[in-house]
């Protein structure tokens, strides 16, 4: 299988191209050259946001093309242009953002979505990946497929949602946990994405699909729990109602990562419909598993996830969950 990966060297596109090159795909990489590419692959540098970008895609031909791009439509269309005919599966990974909010819990791929544009420039998260979707649409037509993923963790997370619980909780003390503690989270582990969309790609799969585990395959207090099992950390979790962190004005999924009390944005987020993928042959890997591989990461990284310039740093202030644990909480 010859795949074109747009980007390849961070986070899900770093997932897909080492998931393929084990597959024993023939993988091309098209990147800026800011970071290295994994070996084995034929590396190709442009910037897609300038003119002549794309200049060294110009030729070539491949079964699929997989674009995680985030901003701009207007890039994906671009891409997906130059592409066309050369291409045979146009695999763009969206995010379930795309749907109209509140989606309310149980909805599946045919919940209303967002307005967006082929032509867009910089429109905001859920606009822009919207209109990558009508991008690839536009020009592959149903062999494109849109991987619409939810919460994404794992190893080489550049975000750093999980990457702050388990140094907050390798820290030990006294620790801020969000309740309640049975409150179902549902993600997707990177390395399963990556193992579902290239599946998705021998199968000829196209349109839509929600990507994320089922409802309810953690919890939080599962994943603290394996937090402090693989960190060795004795942390005392001071469990801690949703009402008691808002009227502190400490903010959900932010400054706690993960994290959203019950309610519209726990529904949207960890509530969604995923029977189509799993009908597919999605499988997700146990939170136990996901946790001790990104720790095992993270400490080859000495604790410090890399960051996406473009993403707000995540985590509570230490003085912040001081604080708020000396008020008597």
């Amino acid at each position: 299988m010859r795949l074109l990966m747009l980007g390849g060297t961070e986070f899900v596109g770093r997932a897909m191209t080492g998931a393929a090159l084990e597959r024993g795909w023939d993988v091309t990489v098209f990147h800026r050259g800011r970071h290295e590419p994994p070996d084995g692959v034929t590396a190709l540098h442009g910037d897609r946001t300038t003119e002549d970008g794309l200049a060294t895609l110009a030729t070539g031909e491949w079964d699929a093309v997989i674009d995680t791009w985030s901003a701009a439509p207007s890039v994906v269309r671009d891409a997906a242009r130059l592409l066309k005919g050369r291409v045979g599966r146009y695999v763009y990974i969206s995010s379930r953002s795309v749907y109209a909010y509140p989606t309310g819990p149980g909805l599946d791929e045919s919940a209303a979505v967002v307005e967006g544009s082929k032509d867009d420039g910089q429109v905001a998260y859920a606009e822009a990946k919207r209109g990558g979707e009508l991008a690839a649409i536009d020009a592959f037509g149903d062999s494109a497929l849109l991987v619409r993923a939810g919460l994404i963790l794992g190893p080489h997370e550049n975000i750093g949602r999980l990457p702050w619980w388990l140094n907050r909780v390798a820290r030990a003390g006294r620790v801020l946990a969000p309740g309640p503690r049975d409150l179902p989270l549902q993600y997707i582990d990177v390395r399963d994405l990556a193992t579902w969309t290239l599946d998705a790609i021998e199968q000829h799969l196209g349109g839509p699909y929600n990507l994320v585990s089922p409802p309810g395959h953690t919890t939080m207090g599962e994943l603290l729990a394996a937090c402090a099992r693989t960190t060795g950390s004795d942390a005392e979790f001071v469990w801690t109602s949703p009402e008691a962190i808002l009227k502190a004005g400490i903010e959900p999924w932010t400054q706690l990562p993960i994290w959203l009390p019950p309610g519209e944005d726990h529904d949207t987020m960890h509530q969604g419909n995923v029977a189509k993928a799993l009908a597919t042959g999605l499988h997700c890997r146990p939170v136990a598993e996901t946790v001790e591989d990104t720790w095992t990461w993270l400490r080859s990284m000495g604790g410090q996830a890399p960051q996406r310039p473009d993403r707000p740093v995540v985590g509570l202030a230490p003085e912040t969950e001081a604080a708020f644990l000396d008020g008597g909480h």
